[in-house]
This record gives C-alpha cells, structure tokens and sequence, in this order.
C-alpha cells in the first residue's frame, strides 16, 4: 500500500454499534487477545515491537485481522477484514477509521479491547506512535489511548456508589467509561475538540450515555457540584512558549510550570459537594530550598481532607529526556537546542527535580478539623490503591478515646532488626502487607499496643497493664501514647471493629 495519512477521522457515532456487534462476533477480548498473543509477544507489543506478536497471528481468523488491523498497525487483505468486519469496511473507510488501496486495507485509528474485573469495554483512540522504531510523529491534538497513567487513575479512583461525577479533561474517555459503573451521571470535559469526538465515539461504542463539553479547566461546570471528580490533566512541567501550534494538548497545558495541577487542586473544592472526592494524577516542581510536601500544602483548601502521595522524583535531566523522547524529538536536529533550553528554564526556575503523584482531597462535611498527610511513599504498594485511599478517609474521621477497643489490621506483622543473640532488638518495625504498605518505627509500648489490641480491651486499660508491667506511671503513659494510637488509627495499623 502507498504512504498514507498517519492520523484518521472520527466516525460517525452510528457505526458504533455495527463496530460492536463486529467486535464482539470476533471475541474481540483483552484475555482472548492475550491467548493469542501469548505472554513473550504481549510483552514486545508493551515495548512497541510487533514481530512476535505478527507471527502468532496468521491465521486468517477474525480476531486475528482485528489484532494486526488495529493492535499492530500493519496491512490486512480486503478479504480477511471483510470477515472481521462484515459489511463495515467501506462505511469505515468513508468516515476516516480505515483506509483501502490495492486489496489492502490498513487501520488509521486505534481500536482495542480494554476491561476491568467486570467489563469488557473498546477504546479509539489516535495510533501508537513509534512501533518498531519507526519515528515518532504526534499531531498537536493526538488523542492518547489507554496509558500507564490511564490505568494509575483508574486504580485510584475510589469505586463508590455517587450520584454525579466529573472527568476532567477526558481524552479517550477511558475514566468516563469507568465512572459510567458507579455514578448516576458522568459530565466529560476537554479542551480538545477532537478528543471530545473520539471519547463520543467510545461512549457510543460501549453503550454509556455520557454528557460530554467542550471547555479548559472548570469552564464546562461552572456552578456545579460533584460527589467524585477524576483527572490526568496535561501535566508536563515545561517553560510555555508561544508555539502553541505544536502544543501536545493532551500533555501540555500551555501554562508554564505545575500551575495546571495547581489551579485543578486550588480550584477543586468549589466544585466539590460535601463528602465528595476529588483524586488527580499529577507532576509537581520541586524547588530549591523548599521541601516538596511544604509547597503542595500551600495548595490545599483548608475545608478538605487531603492525602498526597509522591511515588517518584526525577531529576530535570531525566525528565527533559523523557518527555522530548515521548514528542519524537530524539534524534531530530532541534533535540539538542530543546534539551539546552528546557534545562535552562528549570535552572532559572529554581527547579531541583519533578515529583509524581497522586493527589486526593474530600470535601469536609461540617467537620471541625480536616485531616492532612503529605507522604513521600516510591514503594510498592496493593493495586487498585482506591480502596486503601477511602480506608484512609475513614480513618481521618474517627475520634479515638481512652474506652475505646481498636483492633490490629490482620495483615500488620512485626519485624525486628539486631545483632544474632541480642537481648533486645534494635528497631521494631510495623509493617503492613496490604495496600499502601506503609511501614513505622515502633518502640516497645507501641508494638505491644499493637498486639494486645483484639477489640477485647480498651485502649485505656491496655495502657494501664503496660505501665504495670514496665513500670511506668499509668497517666503519664495514657498522656503520652494516646497521640500515638490516633497516629496508628490514621495510618491504619490499628481499626475500629
């Protein structure tokens, strides 16, 4: 086939449910695509090589033709996509997906399988630049498919019965498609027009009714109020320029810096109903002479809860790298002067490296005080997250009182660190097994708080038993280590029955 345009058109939303009946006909499937491809050939695929996964799949079989249409981006004959696709070939070559010439027929946009635990859904989106080395070519309004970031917010996002929910510069419509399971309503922003025809056409393809608009930031939803709002906003920290024609819109903002994540978390609560959550997936700067936890808190609305965790800092150079690499500009003759320039930028700009993270805010509901924990956490920790983020919101709540029986998390072990044959150790750790994973230093009182506390006696009486037994006065001790079980409640290490 000829050279051909690299990027394709949306189709009309009325080929979407023909497109479904097709997919579904061919088992069209993450676990049937994973079959076929097998463990090695997925994993190329997952590094953008497609010559083991283009081996497996020659066998004329509709799932086949879709994997090499769609997944490799390679050429299908006319005959084999009209069985994969029967009676779709020519509408979908009119309205932009496919292109034909010569017998062949050849995909111009992505379309793949995609499924949580209970859903098996399909997500258009612009092709995967890249594959095969092949040099990276991304249009200004390239709508991105399912990412790595994609999946980090879905794992996120707590999974709660809500009546209205907010996705927040949609792209694909990924998140909107997960909202869609547990929010009465799902309202779908972006600023990109042709993101918002693509996320259209995924809600048309799945069968989820989704009110989609057209806006920057809180312009769409002005006046309104959500019980969960979720988003990836383009969140690359880069100096704005005025070359806003070669803008990535879906990872650049055109505001310079994080002031993009620092307008979603300032601005977030007015758009909040009490109780509501708002969880964003972020970069942040780390700047000199500040700590990164001091910075971000200076964001935070007094009347939310907040949980901000950093799970990974890199230094400017590797995220110069990263990014250039990401818009094709590895090996191009302006990569050295970008690099230079962007460097450049950081070191006036005070910027000492970029922070990754999660940010989760919920809106107080009347309570006197709001929780807050800024946490530098780069350690594994229990996927989807979400579940362990609303523990925590829980947690924050809960008023602890002397009467009170609390219970150890059954997945909290104990370690201790010593030389072989020492008397005693030295250091205690509390380590959880189960979603953050958090782990805390603890000394004698707290690890054996921690042990006794099987909702048999109450917070106060244990105490009282360990003073008798180390010898200490029992107010003091109640004075000293009540501070310390809220801490333990916060954190999780201990729970209310």
């Amino acid at each position: 086939m000829p050279p051909q345009p690299t990027t394709g058109s949306v189709p009309g939303t009325d080929l979407a449910p023909p497109l479904r009946a097709a997919l579904v006909a061919a088992e069209f499937t993450v676990d049937a695509v994973g079959s076929l491809l097998g463990g090695a050939a997925s994993d190329a695929l997952h590094r953008n090589e497609t010559t083991p996964a283009l081996r497996r799949t020659t066998d004329g079989s509709p799932l086949a033709t879709l994997s090499r249409l769609f997944l490799l981006q390679t050429d299908v004959d006319r005959a084999g996509a009209d069985r994969a696709l029967p009676g779709l070939v020519d509408a979908l070559v009119a309205g932009g997906m496919l292109v034909a010439s010569g017998g062949e027929v050849r995909a111009l946009l992505d379309c793949r399988p995609y499924a949580d635990d209970e859903h098996d859904w399909w997500v258009v989106s612009d092709l995967t630049p890249g594959l095969d080395g092949q040099p990276i070519r991304v249009a200004a309004d390239h709508v991105l498919g399912v990412s790595s970031a994609s999946t980090s917010l879905a794992q996120l996002t707590i999974r709660e019965p809500v009546g209205r929910a907010l996705d927040l510069g949609t792209g694909c419509g990924v998140q909107a498609l997960h909202l869609s399971t547990h929010a009465d309503l799902v309202v779908a922003t972006d600023v990109n027009r042709r993101a918002l025809e693509v996320a259209a056409f995924n809600a048309a393809l799945n069968g989820v009714g989704i009110d989609l608009r057209d806006g920057s930031l809180w312009e769409p939803v002005a006046a309104e109020q959500f019980d969960l709002i979720t988003t990836n906003p383009p969140f690359v920290i880069s100096p704005a320029t005025g070359d806003q024609a070669g803008r990535l819109v879906y990872r650049d903002s055109g505001l310079p810096g994080d002031q993009v994540v620092e307008a979603i978390v300032r601005g977030a609560p007015a758009y909040l109903a009490d109780g509501g959550w708002c969880q964003v997936l972020a970069n942040w700067a780390i700047v000199a002479d500040r700590p990164w936890d001091d910075r971000l808190a200076d964001w935070l609305d007094p009347a939310c809860d907040a949980l901000v965790v950093q799970r990974e800092v890199l230094d400017p150079a590797s995220y110069v790298e990263l990014w250039l690499r990401d818009a094709g500009r590895h090996g191009t003759p302006s990569y050295l002067a970008a690099y230079d320039a962007w460097l450049g930028w950081f070191e006036r700009e005070r910027i000492e490296g970029v922070g990754f993270g999660w940010v989760n805010l919920r809106k107080g509901a009347g309570a006197a005080q709001q929780a807050r924990e800024l946490l530098d956490w780069p350690h594994a920790v229990e996927q989807p997250i979400a579940t362990a983020v609303g523990d925590w919101g829980r947690a924050a709540r809960v008023e602890v009182h002397e009467d009170d029986r609390l219970v150890a998390r059954p997945d909290v072990q104990q370690e201790t660190v010593g030389a072989p044959g020492a008397e005693d150790p030295e250091a205690i750790v509390l380590r959880q097994q189960t979603g953050l994973r958090r782990a805390r230093r603890a000394d004698t009182v707290e690890a054996a708080l921690v042990g006794a506390s099987d909702g048999e006696l109450s917070v106060g009486r244990i105490l009282d038993a360990l003073a008798t037994l180390l010898d200490r006065d029992p107010g003091e001790l109640r004075t000293a280590y009540l501070p310390v079980v809220r801490e333990l409640v916060a954190e999780g290490y201990l729970v209310v029955p």
